[in-house]
């Protein structure tokens, strides 16, 4: 829980993106390291299966999201996520 809050708060206070992704990445590993602290309780697989899930989601949310924030950076030189205004619908 206290792995989870900490990257909340780092998502929803710091303006860098990089930054931000790291702080996904924590509650991503928080809800992980949950996952398979129930399935060893309960003695089953499934929240191993469900955290090696998380896993490979993590995975292409980091591949697709460091593409845009290089786009980004290349085009506009900053990764602040205030100013990006164009990835807003």
């Amino acid at each position: 829980m206290i792995l989870f809050t900490i990257g909340a708060v780092g998502v929803l206070v710091r303006r860098n993106a990089l930054i931000v992704f790291m702080c996904v990445e924590l509650m991503l590993n928080a809800t992980n390291l949950a996952f398979v602290a129930f399935a060893r309780e309960h003695g089953n697989l499934d929240g191993q299966l469900a955290a090696f899930l998380v896993m490979v989601v993590a995975a292409a949310e980091v591949v697709v999201g460091l593409a845009i924030i290089i786009a980004i950076h290349r085009s506009r030189g900053s990764i602040s996520v205030d100013e990006v205004r164009q990835v807003r619908g």
